[in-house]
């Protein structure tokens, strides 16, 4: 089935155990093949009325991308406390595999004198190499070539591994494939280094979030977890194959990625905040409640009266977020619904002594916490269940205002003398 960009937010959690560990963010980036070469040019100067020429050389690298990528994991995820904070880990194993074409320097007038075959090497970028759970290498056709901590070249912005090819590239194709078990926390995202890059992913996580610049082109989600897979051609990735300078493919490869976030399902921060979204809403609506009591019968609530229901309000948004942190959303917001329906309810006894008064307020203030918990849990619908609160809200009180040009004022003035 199609992607459309984001998976089904779901109520299931992950087995949560109690101490953090592994490397953070990943994002794998590569392989790539790196062959150092002499840089040779003319330099032309006055000097004394002279024009001299001397001849410079440097050393630069040239970087060739594979023809073809083909990446197979499995993602194993939890969720570790750190204090009472919650971090989605995960582990994986990944089997990397594809194929390079014979690098060609020749293309950029490099002598084949000029080209450090010997020093040539095969790169992985990591952006977190402490991630790495085992010792790995690499097959290289027909020989098993151990990976080395760090990029030979010394890019800057890019950490990894690499692994030195010894002997030179002279076949018209190499083969290669590797298996890297990884740990993260958060994020995993890739680079489509190859010429032609696929990508399959298996996870326990339910609820994935795509990011990047290309999503899955199937997927398939579960509340045991989901299955995505990537194609990308190269045409659609505007990434070149091979650079005569590796600063140039570091610039270029920054700017693309793909892959996904690892979001709890239920996450008391972003569900406080979703639930302030609402906050003058909801506090609009009790006012309203009171507002009709006042007009609808012989009753008279003093501003400061208001103010202080609505600062009973206002606190319970912070009474959610420092209950939620400890004990959950779905408790915190039961909890702290509880206390403020309870605390504005004998508040209204005691301003209007009239205990069914009380109960009116409490149950609209009930009904308006489980109204606003149903917008909160809806992903897809929360718009149409606001909008028809709000018409609902609407259209009650101009039936139960019908009749207010017929009635005496509430609170009549004073007459004049």
């Amino acid at each position: 089935m199609a992607s459309s960009g984001k998976g089904r937010q779901r109520a299931a959690r992950p087995r949560t155990t109690s101490h953090p560990a592994g490397g953070g963010q990943q994002h794998l980036r590569g392989p790539w093949i790196s062959i150092p070469y002499t840089h040779r040019w003319l330099e032309t100067f006055q000097r004394g009325g002279q024009t001299e020429t001397l001849s410079r050389e440097e050393k630069r690298w040239a970087t060739f991308l594979p023809e073809s990528l083909h990446t197979d994991g499995d993602v194993n995820n939890e969720i570790r406390k750190r204090g009472i904070y919650q971090v989605p880990l995960y582990t994986g194993t990944f089997r990397v595999s594809g194929s390079f074409n014979k690098p060609d320097l020749g293309q950029w007038g490099v002598s084949p004198e000029d080209i450090h075959w010997d020093e040539a090497t095969l790169s992985l970028g990591l952006s977190d190499a402490k991630g790495i759970v085992q010792q790995t290498s690499i097959r290289w056709q027909d020989e098993t070539l151990p990976f080395i901590p760090g990029l030979a070249s010394h890019p800057s912005g890019v950490s990894g591994i690499h692994a030195k090819l010894e002997n030179p590239l002279q076949e018209p194709t190499y083969t290669f494939s590797m298996v890297l078990h990884l740990r993260g926390s958060q994020a995993l995202t890739f680079s489509p280094m190859g010429k032609d890059t696929q990508l399959e992913l298996r996870s326990n996580w339910p609820d994935p979030s795509f990011q990047g610049g290309w999503l899955p082109v199937h997927y398939e989600g579960t509340e045991e977890g989901f299955q995505a897979s990537w194609t990308i051609p190269y045409l659609s990735r505007n990434l070149a194959q091979q650079w005569a300078q590796e600063s140039a493919m570091l610039e270029a490869i920054h700017s693309i990625s793909y892959g996904m976030t690892f979001l709890p399902p239920i996450d008391p921060y972003r569900m406080g905040l979703r639930s302030v979204k609402y906050a003058l809403l909801f506090i609009s609506l009790s006012y309203l409640v009171f507002w009709l009591m006042e007009v609808l019968h012989p009753t008279r609530i003093h501003p400061i009266q208001y103010l202080l229901i609505g600062a009973g309000i206002c606190l319970f948004y912070l009474l959610e977020l420092s209950l939620a942190e400890h004990v959950g959303f779905f408790i915190a917001y039961a909890a702290a619904s509880m206390c403020i329906t309870l605390m504005v309810g004998l508040y209204t006894w005691s301003v209007l002594k009239s205990l069914p008064k009380a109960w009116t307020i409490s149950g609209v203030l009930c009904g308006l916490y489980g109204y606003l918990y149903v917008v909160l849990k809806s992903q897809d619908h929360a718009l149409l269940i606001g909008s028809i609160g709000l018409v609902v809200a609407l259209g009650s009180t101009m039936y139960l205002t019908r009749g207010m040009h017929r009635r005496a004022p509430c609170f009549p003035t004073q007459p004049t003398t």
